[in-house]
């Protein structure tokens, strides 16, 4: 016999004997993993095991329950004689598939990152591949009964999802690690989930729909019919508290007005803080230059249209005054070829009071123009580059004047020279640029291809619309093909807030590239705002069931970062809210009052009671973090930091809750500022324009 046949048998031999322990020894461990983990068999498809670690030596028992077709409940327990000192408890739930799709909350970039409940708003872990997909949903209802912390986590390298308990602490701004020292008392302890699971090709299209559907009806709805989350319905009271504080109580420190070319102009400061209050017993200390800013976050413009309507619905000329005034501010920023800057600001300067060095801002006499120092480039606003968005954003807010509030036709000019600029701007794919160099005009390297083109989408449908220009339609529509194919099915969205704000965690290393380990991009909800708008825009311009399609499933993975419970460990009012990224960690912030119309809108295009009802209650939610007698559970947090506030200090308003990543019941969470283009005076704006749109009856008590 040949060596060769004689291996070719005992390799052969050695097959057959390895078979055989794989008969006798492993299949027997599979069948008591399986009985351990006792899935039913509907779910054996799309969940391969359910695995929970002890908790000292209390095994864990795991039950499931089917409560509808495509919902499961799980309920893990364990039975404590005695309190156990153990850092962390963990449920694993491991997917029958190899997804391709994954979304969290949160980035965990390494294993000892976490998902901690702060940023439960929503919260749900989704996979998907081309055949399957579901979603992992914590209980809340068993949240607000333990006093134990949650947290969950996603690991796509190793095809796993976590939920369980376990203490954090935060490492960067704002990802969260895991913390020792965590007690778990005697007794019974409970952790339960829900798995919602599908098979149909819309749910793997949309893996977003059927989950915020399920958990707005759940724990959304409940609380919204109960009036959440306001104290009282009307919010009328609320704007006039905001107009009372700008342009009378604080009207000193918010009111900017002065002369430029020949016409007086004015508008509210970029930022105030607390030291600036009346009540304030020190030295003024100004946070940052002394500024007006028309740009995608704090626009002016947009801001005085919300003044304007209301000075319309009130009779009030001298509010009215204030209005145009910021629109003559807004034409007076000069063109360059089109393009123009988004911000006008004065010197600053310390000066010593009392041994103390305080910062003051000179008078407009030292103004100068510049853009956003939100960008990755420079923080000197005299320096930084022309940003796209910004003059996209400031441009469509003059047609909507132009439009819904007087015919100047300046606005429409302004407009017009911008979007022939804008449209010679758009590269081979469709994209626009974000940043473009003062001096060469030209395309300048970062985010040249960014869901930020979807805000010129949006206005030049606008200028379509206006003018009946075939090109600016055309434009739109290659742009939008380019976000479509390249940005929304990978969930790209990158935007400037996303890394040049103040969570720049990142911003030297994630730049268009996932975070292997979540298969996730850092992404913001600004830009995810922005497509959905663009898509809707487009939809009602042409009536392609294409845009329609594609904008339901951004506009849903949006309603991911909307609040739709009250939290125990939230101090203030929360359903309706929304958050701001996948690595940041506020609650309410101002972004919703923007977001508030377009959410109704798509529930009335798509005849969706819930939409409509979001969408009220993110309004709703833009209010809620206003110092007020109105707001009495917000209110005691900023008395608890701010005890000198007072009558003149109502309608003084942060921009969100909760913004470096801890709070309580004693003021932790509560800021030292308002914007009013970015807080209350942007609330009140998105109130009395969604009033004028469909009626105050509409706005208060649906």
């Amino acid at each position: 016999m040949s060596n060769s046949i004689y291996d070719i048998i005992t390799t052969r031999m050695y097959l057959k004997v390895f078979r055989i322990l794989v008969i006798v020894f492993l299949i027997p461990y599979t069948l008591l993993a399986q009985q351990k983990s006792d899935i039913p068999s509907g779910l054996k498809r799309f969940v391969a095991s359910v695995s929970a670690s002890k908790i000292g030596e209390a095994v864990a028992e795991i039950d499931f329950k089917r409560l509808s077709k495509d919902l499961y409940y799980g309920r893990v327990r364990w039975n404590l004689s005695a309190s156990v000192q153990q850092n962390a408890v963990e449920v694993t739930v491991i997917p029958a598939f190899q997804p391709n799709f994954h979304w969290a909350p949160h980035l965990t970039p390494t294993d000892n990152h976490i998902i901690p409940q702060h940023v439960f708003r929503a919260p749900a872990l989704i996979v998907a591949d081309n055949s399957y997909t579901f979603s992992l949903i914590p209980d809340l209802d068993l949240i607000k009964k333990n006093s134990l912390p949650w947290m969950m986590d996603l690991n796509a390298r190793d095809n796993r999802l976590m939920l369980g308990l376990g203490k954090s602490k935060i490492t960067d701004h704002v990802l969260y690690e895991r913390e020792i020292g965590m007690t778990i008392p005697s007794g019974e302890m409970v952790i339960g989930f829900y798995l919602l699971v599908s098979d149909k090709a819309a749910a793997i299209h949309n893996p977003f729909h059927r989950t915020i559907n399920f958990m707005w009806t759940q724990w959304g709805e409940p609380l919204y019919k109960v009036g959440e989350p306001l104290h009282q319905k009307s919010m009328e009271p609320y704007v006039k508290h905001t107009y009372e504080w700008a342009f009378k109580n604080w009207r000193d420190a918010v009111w900017q007005e002065f002369d430029l070319n020949g016409k007086r102009v004015g508008a509210p400061v970029f930022i105030v803080n607390t030291t600036q209050s009346p009540n304030y017993p020190g030295q003024v200390n100004e946070r940052e230059f002394r500024s007006i800013w028309n740009q995608a976050w704090f626009n002016s413009l947009r801001s005085a249209q919300g003044l304007y309507r209301y000075a319309l619905r009130t009779h009030n000329d001298t509010l009215k005054q204030y209005a145009l005034m910021t629109k003559e501010l807004a034409l007076a920023f000069p063109q360059t070829n089109g393009l123009f800057k988004s911000v006008i600001a004065v010197e600053m300067e310390q000066v010593e009071i009392d041994g103390k060095k305080v910062n003051r801002s000179k008078s407009w006499d030292t103004r100068y123009f510049g853009n956003s120092n939100r960008n990755p480039y420079t923080w000197d606003a005299r320096l930084s580059p022309y940003h796209i968005a910004d003059m996209s954003f400031t441009a469509y807010w003059m047609l909507v004047w132009y439009n819904e509030l007087e015919q100047d036709h300046r606005l429409l000019s302004y407009a017009k020279n911008y979007a022939d600029a804008l449209i010679q701007l758009q590269d081979a794919e469709g994209f626009f640029p974000a940043w473009m160099n003062l001096e060469t005009l030209q395309p300048m390297e970062h985010l040249q291809q960014s869901p930020e083109t979807s805000v010129s989408v949006t206005f030049l449908s606008a200028m379509y619309k206006a003018t009946g220009d075939v090109r600016y339609l055309q434009a739109a529509e290659r742009a939008m093909k380019a976000v479509i194919t390249k940005i929304i099915p990978q969930g790209q969205w990158e935007d400037f807030e996303t890394y040049w704000s103040c969570s720049r965690v990142g911003s030297d290393k994630w730049v268009g590239k996932k975070v292997a380990r979540n298969n996730m991009f850092k992404q913001n909800t600004f830009c995810i705002y922005w497509t959905a708008e663009a898509l809707l825009e487009l939809y009602k311009l042409t009536r392609k069931k294409e845009y329609l399609r594609w904008g339901q499933r951004t506009l849903d993975e949006l309603l991911m970062a909307q609040a739709i419970w009250q939290p125990p460990f939230i101090a203030i009012r929360s359903l309706g809210g929304f958050g701001v990224m996948n690595a940041d960690a506020e609650w309410n912030d101002s972004r919703q009052s923007l977001f508030a119309g377009l959410i109704i809108e798509y529930g009335k295009v798509q005849k969706n009671k819930q939409y409509i009802q979001r969408g009220l209650a993110a309004l709703r939610a833009s209010f809620t973090m206003m110092y007020t007698p109105l707001n009495p559970s917000t209110m005691k947090q900023w008395q608890a930091r701010w005890p000198f506030f007072g009558e003149k200090d109502y309608g003084f308003m942060m921009e969100n809750y909760g913004h470096d990543g801890v709070t309580n019941d004693a003021g932790l969470g509560i800021g030292e500022f308002t914007i009013y283009d970015w807080g209350n005076g942007a609330a009140a704006e998105a109130y009395n324009r969604l009033v004028d749109k469909y009626g105050r009856r509409f706005v208060e008590e649906n």
